[in-house]
């Protein structure tokens, strides 16, 4: 496994016949939920020829109402996480809040993410790089694409060169996102790895319910201008019914709609490399 993920982020630009996937529920609701999830997405990538990581928070730190739903206990989450991982041989990831919980989640997962409003964590960042593990950091939505080079030399400066960055949409407004494709190749300047992130980037935050709303039929579209413009890898939420997900169900896509989505992602794929 580590030599696949070695192979992912080796600290120089991504060079792969295919794009790579991040995928999974927002967050751990329960053991079934994972594992059926992972099951699923790990059967098409390996069909398609996709290098697959799984992905689910162990906990959801930034949430607008105090009465959302968080996770259902760190270290059982976590558990989960690397059940998922052992039992499918996948990598697998999750994100971090603060700088003492990189060690911790760094013992059950192989990729540590950085939140898009921590990606100027300083402590954070240099956590996340001293375990050694892979850091994928979000850009922040108030961020343009050139100025995560900071991020990148903080983590390069802690010993690390196992770098990722995902690209998730600006702020538009109060309640809207819009995703300004430029970033992407201005990203990969920094030489590491540049991903999609096509659920969150269609996020409608800031609704007066205190439930982020979301546009997930424009999943496809924001996927397949990713990989045109040059995205290497893309992060895809997922669950087998996001009407009754406890966390981001109104910008994840429906379980079974990723297979066909994936398939036609490939084509644009081998027609712009």
């Amino acid at each position: 496994m580590q030599n696949y993920l070695s192979d992912l982020f080796a600290g120089q630009q991504y060079n792969h016949k295919n794009f790579f996937l991040i995928a999974g529920p927002c967050v751990v609701e329960s053991e079934e939920l994972v594992m059926e999830v992972a099951e699923k997405v790990s059967g098409i990538c390996k069909k398609l020829a996709i290098p697959y990581i799984f992905k689910s928070s162990y906990r959801k730190a930034n949430r607008t109402s105090a009465t959302s739903f968080t996770g259902i206990g760190d270290e059982s989450a976590l558990q989960l996480v690397k059940k998922v991982g052992e039992h499918f041989s996948i990598p697998t990831t999750s994100d971090i809040h603060a700088h003492e919980e990189a060690a911790i989640a760094a013992k059950y997962v192989d990729v540590l993410q950085i939140p898009a409003f921590l990606c100027r964590q300083t402590d954070l960042l240099i956590a996340a790089a001293q375990t050694g593990k892979i850091v994928n950091v979000k850009k922040g939505q108030f961020l343009s694409g050139p100025s995560m080079k900071f991020a990148v030399e903080k983590i390069k400066q802690a010993g690390n060169s196992k770098i990722g960055l995902i690209e998730r949409g600006n702020t538009f407004g109060y309640q809207d996102l819009v995703v300004d494709y430029r970033n992407i190749p201005w990203m990969k300047e920094t030489g590491v790895p540049v991903i999609m992130d096509c659920t969150h980037s269609l996020q409608q935050p800031n609704q007066t319910a205190g439930v982020t709303g979301g546009n997930p039929e424009l999943i496809e579209t924001i996927a397949k201008a990713a990989i045109a413009t040059g995205a290497d890898g893309l992060f895809i939420e997922t669950h087998p019914n996001p009407a009754v997900a406890k966390s981001d169900g109104a910008n994840m896509l429906r379980l079974d709609l990723l297979e066909p989505l994936l398939e036609k992602l490939v084509k644009v794929r081998a027609a712009v490399v």
